[in-house]
């Protein structure tokens, strides 16, 4: 075979691997919302009670994580809580511990996420630390942030002063997103198909539940290798070179992605398979993480725009709680370095010992929120 022919061929498979990355990332994005919707199938009701029960502000951090857990998206819990704050059945004192917990609520998706490279020890040490960094960024910001609220409501008083300046009447419709749309059409398809067949109820979230993880394995799978394949010229070392130089530039892409998305969870996610495949190294891709938890509240901001004072308020506590956290670990390269630390230390011991990723999901996002729950609640 001559050179131009090699060269062609080799130009046509680039790119029909390129088409096989972006149709298998489509299908990743809908095994996320399916996840979502197996979740949400049977927690909804469940998550909303949660919320409704508390009147402490260490139960309202707990059930925040909670009932993001149980639904699988912390802007579902957000708009939750904003109509239970404007309804006045919990005060807005309550309601800012529980955006703080949904914040760390929302990373179990990439942490299951990652679980897809759990057969790979090289890969999944990788993801699984790509994963759990974003964890750590938020549970440390939370450690920080949680008692400085509880002794000075800075961030209330903040987003009510904001709010006041800024004015309900700021009409602000939600732009329009495609790919969300074409994504929540195919998963609205997957679920009308499965209730056809007679599944409704616990049987439909275990369905739904089953498939979101075979297309996520599938998805993964196809995507590291392609991904391995596309990047074999070593453009995986210019992209870290770049994040490295501009860690700017990672906060602004997360930032984007996220607002086109609109969806923190998905940004995040989406950059596991490429923490496994080695492309992305932590140090460069966790600046875009710091940006993705601000383009959720972004987003939710919009929205809130158009659902009074009191949505508005809490969008922007959501919104003041993540700059807070973007103002103390990222101007400060050693302070951004203590969760890729603890994420590659505990990615160590997941390798060594498969039984930590278990221990590790089970004890933060369902055992210590509950025990806040009854503890706080048999106390009160």
């Amino acid at each position: 075979m001559n050179e131009p022919t090699h060269r062609s061929n080799s130009r046509w498979l680039s790119r029909l691997r390129l088409v096989l990355v972006l149709v298998m990332l489509f299908v990743f994005l809908v095994a996320i919302e399916l996840l979502g919707s197996s979740f949400k199938a049977v927690s909804k009701d469940t998550a909303k009670q949660l919320v409704t029960s508390v009147t402490n502000p260490f139960a309202g951090l707990s059930v925040g994580i909670l009932a993001t857990v149980l639904v699988q998206s912390s802007s579902v819990t957000t708009a939750t809580i904003v109509g239970l704050v404007g309804s006045g059945q919990i005060p807005l004192s309550i309601a800012v511990p529980m955006i703080m917990g949904a914040n760390i609520g929302t990373t179990i998706t990439n942490t299951l996420v990652s679980l897809g490279h759990i057969a790979r020890a090289d890969e999944f040490r990788r993801a699984f630390a790509g994963a759990t960094v974003h964890d750590f960024f938020n549970l440390i910001t939370v450690v920080v942030l949680f008692p400085l609220e509880l002794a000075t409501g800075i961030l209330r008083r903040t987003a009510v002063f904001m709010a006041e300046v800024l004015g309900s009447g700021m009409g602000v419709e939600k732009p329009p997103n495609p790919l969300k749309d074409a994504v929540k059409a195919v998963s609205k398809k997957i679920i009308a198909g499965l209730e056809d067949f007679g599944l409704q109820g616990g049987w439909l979230a275990c369905a739904l539940f089953v498939v979101a993880l075979v297309l996520i394995v599938l998805a993964l799978s196809l995507i590291t290798k392609n991904m391995r394949m596309l990047m074999a010229n070593h453009i995986e070392k210019m992209l870290n070179d770049v994040l490295n130089k501009s860690a700017w530039l990672g906060l602004i892409i997360g930032i984007v992605i996220t607002v086109l998305v609109q969806s923190s969870s998905i940004t995040t996610s989406l950059l596991i398979p490429m923490f496994g495949a080695g492309i992305l190294q932590l140090e460069s891709a966790f600046p875009i993480m710091i940006g993705a938890n601000i383009g959720t509240t972004i987003t939710a901001l919009m929205a809130a725009m158009i659902a009074g004072e009191a949505g508005l308020i809490v969008a922007l506590v959501h919104l003041n709680f993540n700059l807070a956290a973007t103002l103390f670990f990222f101007p400060i390269r050693k302070l951004r370095e203590v969760p890729i630390r603890c994420a590659r230390i505990l990615a160590d011991m997941a390798v060594a010992n498969r039984l930590w990723v278990v221990a590790y999901i089970i004890v933060v996002f369902v055992l210590i929120p509950t025990i806040g729950i009854l503890a706080f609640r048999w106390l009160g």
